[in-house]
């Protein structure tokens, strides 16, 4: 039996090499002789940079930048051995990850971490630098990024506006343009959500981050105002910014790199080639992926989607495993998906206290799965 082994992380216990480690394990422990074949994947959100570093030759390159309250943080870039090329991703900087539950407060969280570590690519000669885009704390359209890139939000004042999106519904104009040196940017993103109204960054992404229903009116009234600056600021800005697709991705970071002239991309894609996923898929009898929870999210551009239509193309069954399984057998069954299984219910259900038992032990629920699977399909 040939077995692909392709997981997203499970957002909050494991990354995902040791999730693809785990159940990699529970597999041996019943079918040893079966050839497992291990490519973790990401989607643009955190553990974006880890799965590349694995498959790309390059170097990683330490950047001092900021969290998304302004606070010291390590980050860093993965620069190609030719130098051509940058990786970064925006959850270094940005991440809800780096916040506590208290601290989690969109109005005022900043992308300017993001910036610096555009930046340092910059100046170390890349001439493309690719960033990841999923996992924010910020809803500030990308204005702290453009700050620290040189590019200054101000008031009708001409003062320079303090961090965060709700401080945005006051911009009138940007001061001085981005230090780039016509670097192109590609921004690798899980999502098609627009920058602006129901479907946008606010509206869907913003409760996420601790937005209450005024906040996320507020939000989505000041990101307009925000692109119609930037639409008038930046030269080769497109028209119609606030409903390009992306263009909501990390609080609105992907319409301020669409402004810039950047272009948004699969993030799942752009991994898939770097690992040779396509490859992989051709040669194997089973695929097996997953992700912290399998949601109606989960359907739209992320790792697991991406992973279970290519599986779906070559005929070949796709299961996912999952800390949490909402998403229907029939709506699973259209993007491909096999079989789904949940920690949670591994553990009893949530009546039974499944889901404290997934959250602190992931990698035990997922030897016993990956050991449940090989009976189911081992041959």
């Amino acid at each position: 039996m040939r077995v692909l082994l392709c997981p997203d992380k499970f957002a909050g216990t494991l990354p995902a090499p040791q999730v693809a480690a785990a159940v990699a394990d529970g597999w041996r422990e019943v079918a040893p002789a079966d050839d497992l074949l291990v490519k973790p994947l990401a989607d643009g959100g955190p553990g974006f940079l880890d799965v590349l570093a694995e498959a790309l030759p390059g170097r990683r390159v330490p950047v001092s930048t900021v969290d998304p309250l302004g606070r010291p943080a390590a980050g860093e870039i993965l620069l190609t051995d030719d130098g051509t090329t940058a990786w970064l991703e925006s959850a270094q900087a940005c991440g809800l990850h780096l916040l506590d539950d208290a601290e989690r407060d969109p109005l005022a969280t900043t992308s300017y971490g993001l910036g610096l570590l555009i930046a340092a690519a910059v100046e170390a000669g890349a001439r493309t630098v690719i960033v990841g885009l999923g996992g924010s704390a910020t809803n500030d359209g990308g204005a702290g990024m453009l700050t620290a890139l040189g590019a200054v939000p101000l008031d009708d004042t001409g003062l320079a506006l303090p961090y965060g999106g709700a401080a945005l519904a006051a911009v009138a104009t940007l001061d001085g343009a981005p230090r780039l040196r016509s670097a192109r940017l590609i921004a690798a993103t899980d999502v098609d959500n627009p920058l602006l109204g129901l479907h946008g960054a606010s509206n869907v992404f913003g409760p996420q981050k601790g937005a209450d229903r005024a906040d996320v009116l507020l939000l989505d009234a000041a990101l307009q105002r925000w692109a119609e600056v930037l639409e008038r600021s930046l030269p080769g800005c497109p028209t119609g910014l606030g409903a390009l697709p992306g263009g909501g991705a990390a609080g609105g970071v992907g319409a301020a790199l669409l402004a810039l002239g950047g272009r948004c991309e699969s993030g799942i894609g752009l991994v898939g080639r770097a690992v040779r996923l396509d490859a992989a898929l051709d040669e194997v009898d089973l695929v097996i992926t997953g992700e912290g929870r399998f949601d109606h999210q989960s359907l739209r551009g992320k790792v697991v989607a991406g992973v279970a239509g290519a599986a779906r193309d070559r005929g070949v069954p796709c299961v996912v495993l999952a800390g949490q399984v909402s998403t229907g057998r029939r709506e699973a069954a259209a993007v491909g998906v096999t079989d789904a299984y949940s920690l949670v219910e591994h553990f009893g259900g949530e009546e039974r206290g499944g889901l404290a038992a997934a959250l602190e032990r992931p990698a035990e629920g997922l030897r016993a799965l990956g050991a449940r699977l090989a009976r189911q399909w081992s041959r």
